[in-house]
């Protein structure tokens, strides 16, 4: 196989990690170790970079501020929603790429950012333009299919069963079998947050909250959530119950959307007002309701170390992947067949990403539909491990910034 010389590209869509900016950080030390990857660039907010040519040299910025990308969170390049949609977005994505060189495209994102990964690779492939596109996943939803699991997703665990944890205790403190606190987490489609909830559970001690734990791919039910809190108050000083936004109800419909024209464009939030509604009409407790929102994927301070090295690895397995010759592929995390924990990468094909969702497996929850069984704890417990080593200035985290210098332009602005 001749060898392919030319620049690479790195762009991101969608919602930010704490972990995310360590797949950039992957890729650009790793391109950095190839003679045929010229220039390293990444795109300002992802395609609306592409799109307008808003592209920076990181090749120019310092190795300590590239270490720094391992324990910042959020996105060092800027992220956005924008898709290809339009014949003439996807023939501008094309004209910038070869204006700059660009033969190495890596796109860090969840299933519909990969598909804007496979547009590109199915033009610049019908052109005749030689470009090698792999996607790195991301996404603290978990829902990505093919991968054991998305890098982003064991620090965002390792933060709800920890919030969820330090909420129990403060409400003990008070409680005389008379207060319920329930926590709204994220998950439109999906109850992979939701479930990790459990992981704040001490081993053996299977009544530790959270006590009640609802997911998307079991339907919802009023009267029979008011009868789990009883229940739980019976036994216990307080109830803990953990949420996921994107309930359903036996019909499909979700239990709450705050706005929306369109369920695509739905607007998630306010399970948590929801269930308080109902334990207080039908239950009589005191509610308490705790709704995580995006510290969900922006708590670097409490990311998983486990979870940061593998998204540093997918990164430099893009690289090595590219290098090699393939394209049109995502990278994947692999586990293990051993007892003791391992993770290595592997590749899919594009195809078999988009327009796929991973759901939590049914059998993974208790028969009771609101606990998870030692499957879950199996496969989630190692995700969470170890702690990122953040720097402190003045008694909060120091994060990095990318400086951000520009690359020329050469090509017209772009109007849609």
């Amino acid at each position: 196989m001749a060898e392919l010389a030319g620049n690479c590209l790195i762009g991101q869509s969608g919602g930010p990690t704490a972990v995310v900016n360590a797949s950039v950080a992957g890729i650009v030390t790793e391109a950095l170790n190839h003679g045929v990857i010229e220039e390293v660039y990444g795109a300002l907010n992802g395609v609306l970079g592409l799109l307008n040519e808003d592209l920076v040299d990181l090749a120019s910025e310092s190795q300590q501020t590239i270490r720094g990308l391992r324990h910042t969170p959020g996105a060092a390049l800027g992220s956005c929603r924008t898709k290809l949609k339009k014949p003439q977005d996807i023939e501008r994505a094309l004209e910038v790429l070869k204006a700059h060189n660009i033969r190495y495209y890596f796109h860090i994102g969840d299933a519909d950012s990969q598909e804007t990964a496979q547009k590109i690779a199915e033009a610049a492939k019908a052109q005749g333009y030689e470009l090698r596109v792999i996607g790195v996943p991301k996404g603290i939803d978990n829902d990505l299919p093919v991968t054991d699991h998305c890098p982003g997703y064991g620090s965002a665990a390792k933060f709800i069963a920890t919030t969820v944890r330090e909420l129990s205790v403060d409400a003990e403190a008070l409680a005389q079998n008379d207060i319920v606190t329930i926590i709204e987490v994220m998950g439109r489609n999906t109850g992979w947050l939701a479930a990790a909830s459990s992981l704040a559970k001490r081993r053996d001690h299977p009544n530790d909250p959270p006590h009640l734990v609802y997911v998307p791919e079991n339907a919802f039910d009023a009267a029979k959530f008011a009868d789990d809190v009883r229940r739980i108050l019976k036994r216990e000083k307080h109830c803990v119950v953990v949420a996921g936004e994107g309930l359903v109800d036996k019909d499909g419909n979700y239990v709450a959307v705050e706005s929306s024209d369109n369920a695509a464009a739905a607007q998630f939030g306010g399970v948590g007002d929801h269930l308080r509604e109902i334990v207080e009409t039908q239950v009589g407790a005191k509610v308490r309701v705790a709704r995580l929102g995006v510290a969900q994927r922006a708590a670097a301070h409490l990311a998983s170390k486990a979870d940061a090295d593998e998204a540093f690895l997918a990164g430099q397995a893009a690289v090595k992947a590219a290098i090699n010759g393939e394209t049109e592929k995502m990278v994947t995390l692999l586990r293990g067949d051993g007892d003791h924990y391992t993770c290595e990468t592997g590749l899919t094909a594009f195809a078999d990403i988009v327009g796929n969702v991973k759901k939590l497996p049914r059998e993974w929850l208790n028969e009771d539909g609101v606990s998870m069984n030692f499957q879950f704890y199996r496969y989630a417990t190692p995700l969470i491990q170890g702690e990122v080593s953040v720097p402190f200035d003045n008694g909060v985290p120091a994060f990095i910034r990318l400086h951000r210098e520009s690359v020329d332009k050469q090509l017209p602005g772009y109007e849609a």
